[in-house]
């Protein structure tokens, strides 16, 4: 059996939060800040306490001997040299007392005396160390008990936003962290958390609009398909004009359903944002969807007015041209036979503009705005031309994308005033690669 080292069984054994780790770290930064603190007032305090005498250490034997010498009363000056008892024989006089020598009781004196301070100072070191040690222990225990209640008080935010990141679900994107406090880094994740949250609930509400739309709307050209193939099957003697027509019916309707799908990704690419910025000038996206239109305008007889100006501007090419297309398509779709147009184009004091009126059935004032939604229509523009009832929603879409734009207005005779109005072109060419989502 293979034995682990024991900081494996130690990890094993601590909780792996970040309040714990947090708590650890505010102890052991404390211990250490305080162990250098301990180790300078030990210094300080050491050097600032009395030391004994330079040439003046004995050792214990010495002190011993000194202090005997000192007590005895008969030792030898260091004058004379002669013993300092009286001699042998009879008295002749009173006995002089004998008197230690200075020299001895001097030494003996300094000895004791710097034994006493090299004590003293042993003792205080030896007490400021032990109780700096304890209260140093103590305060690490405190200071981990502080940063834990410290830690879970910073971190509180973050536990509010890990449990809505656990609900968040298609259910539950509408809820919203609405963090209060001074605007620190919690805060800025906090509303950082509840932007994602609006571009995620964005884009599922997108998504389940595309696929109910697309559902919706595929469902008209699938049926039509199926009806043709299912009446020219039924017959039991069919004739090779009648499969002509089932074939010219299924083709409408493909063609129907490719530019319905062809609409849907554009919307969808359109609300995903511009993924390029280069140069456009929408005086000649304007002309060449006029080119594109002309058909549709000579079929209908149209009056055609064009001031086409220039009008640069950045922004996806292949979307503001699809804009700019949509935009002429809906007039020339939703016009009266015998009619007429109106486009213009050029740049103000704010930016590039595009302009495009056109006569045409009376638009209330109230559902012009509600004309941008997509597969929204009005009674007098349900016709066989009305198309999929999704351009203006693209032209919204675009717009939005590049920060641009758009005002319609009815007029009293009939027919809209559409105004896209573009920010003025700044900056260098970004990038002229086509977005992929862009048709």
């Amino acid at each position: 059996m293979r034995l682990r080292p024991p900081l494996a069984w130690i990890r094993r054994l601590i909780p792996h939060t970040v309040r714990v780790r947090l708590s650890l770290t505010y102890a052991l930064l404390f211990l250490a800040a305080g162990t250098v603190l301990l180790g300078v007032t030990y210094g300080l305090v050491a050097n600032s306490l009395p030391r004994a005498a330079a040439g003046a250490r004995f050792t214990a034997t010495q002190q011993a001997k000194l202090a005997r010498a000192c007590k005895d009363a008969r030792v030898t000056t260091p004058a004379t040299g002669v013993n300092s008892a009286p001699a042998a024989g009879p008295k002749s006089g009173p006995t002089p007392i004998p008197k230690p020598a200075p020299e001895a009781c001097r030494k003996a004196f300094a000895a004791g005396a710097n034994a006493a301070i090299t004590n003293q100072r042993d003792q205080t070191l030896h007490d400021l160390l032990l109780y700096s040690l304890i209260a140093l222990g103590a305060m690490t225990l405190v200071s981990g008990g502080l940063g834990w209640v410290m830690a879970g008080r910073v971190l509180r935010p973050v536990r509010t936003i890990t449990g809505a990141a656990k609900r968040a679900s298609e259910r539950h994107l509408g809820e919203r962290l609405g963090l209060h406090g001074p605007r620190d880094e919690l805060r800025e994740l906090a509303d950082t958390f509840d932007d994602m949250l609006d571009r995620l609930d964005a884009a599922f509400a997108t998504q389940q609009r595309f696929v109910a739309d697309a559902s919706h709307e595929l469902r008209t050209p699938l049926t039509v398909m199926r009806t043709a193939i299912d009446v020219t099957l039924a017959k039991p003697a069919r004739t090779a004009e009648q499969l002509e027509t089932m074939a010219a019916k299924v083709r409408r309707s493909v063609d129907q359903a490719e530019t319905l799908i062809d609409a849907l990704l554009t919307l969808a690419s359109s609300e995903r944002g511009t993924a390029t910025r280069e140069f456009v000038d929408l005086a000649t996206a304007a002309e060449d969807a006029l080119d594109v239109a002309e058909p549709g305008i000579a079929d209908r007889a149209l009056r055609l007015e064009a001031s086409l100006e220039p009008a640069e501007t950045n922004g996806d090419r292949l979307l503001l041209e699809r804009l700019v297309a949509n935009l002429v398509d809906n007039a020339v779709r939703h016009n009266v036979a015998g009619g007429w147009i109106r486009v213009r184009t050029g740049a103000n004091g704010t930016g590039a503009y595009v302009e495009i009126a056109n006569s045409g059935p009376v638009v209330p004032e109230d559902v012009v705005q509600s004309l941008f939604e997509p597969f929204r229509r009005i009674e007098e523009r349900t016709n066989a031309h009305d198309g999929v009832g999704l351009g203006l929603a693209i032209v919204k879409s675009i717009s939005a994308a590049h920060g641009a734009t758009v005002d319609a207005r009815s007029q009293p005779e009939g027919g809209l005033v559409i105004t896209l109005a573009m920010p003025r072109r700044v900056g260098p060419v970004e990038s002229t690669v086509e977005p992929g989502g862009a048709s």
